[in-house]
This record gives structure tokens, sequence and C-alpha cells, in this order.
């Protein structure tokens, strides 16, 4: 898969060496931040950290929901994003998550009139 070590990662579940994953969207955002990486956006170290300071802050979330909160903390500290910007893709994505029927894919353009 990569030459990152993942066993560093805080609370991650590995199969045969590999994440695992219970839901797309968790595939995706350990994609983001896996790619991040290999771009220089920041060292495994520093995602290591915040992924590991989101785990323990208290909050009650699945790994997964740490590691979107960390990635999101990460990009906006690096300033490759904004919090505005993060805040309007969300709503984005839940305006057309809700003008999508069931069954069907989740198109980002649904959320547009």
């Amino acid at each position: 898969m990569t030459d990152l070590d993942l066993i560093a990662l805080p609370g991650i579940t590995l199969a045969d060496d590999e994440p695992v994953f219970t839901a797309p969207w968790e595939a995706q955002a350990f994609a983001m931040a896996v790619n991040l990486h290999q771009n220089g956006a920041f060292s495994w170290q520093e995602w290591a950290e915040a992924l590991s300071h989101e785990i323990h802050s208290g909050e009650e979330r699945d790994y997964y929901q740490h590691w979107l909160h960390a990635l999101e903390r990460i990009v906006t500290a690096k300033s490759l994003s904004s919090e505005a910007d993060l805040a309007q893709r969300k709503a984005d994505w839940h305006a057309a998550a809700a003008a999508t029927p069931h069954g069907d894919p989740i198109l980002l353009s649904a959320a547009k009139p």
C-alpha cells in the first residue's frame, strides 16, 4: 500500500498490514491524509501528532472521526484550506445528500440550484 508506518498511528485497526474501514468516507479521509503527506504538505510525524492530539482530546468519537478532525485541523494550520471553506464544503455535501434519492450516488453538484 504505502511506505508509511501505520503502526505508529494510535488506535488504527489493521488487517494484513492494511487499514480496516467500515464506510467509504473513512477510506477517502485516509487517502486524503496519505496523499497530502506524500505531496509534502506535512510529515508523517506531524500527522501522527495531530491524530494523537485528537484521539486524546477527550472528545467521544469513532477512530476515523478523530482522523477527519485531525485532517481538518492540519490543513487549516498549514493554510491548505480555511475553516470557512471547510464549513462551506460540509454544508454543500449535506445539501447534496439531502437532494439525492436513497441509493443514488451523492454528487456535489446536486447541492446547487
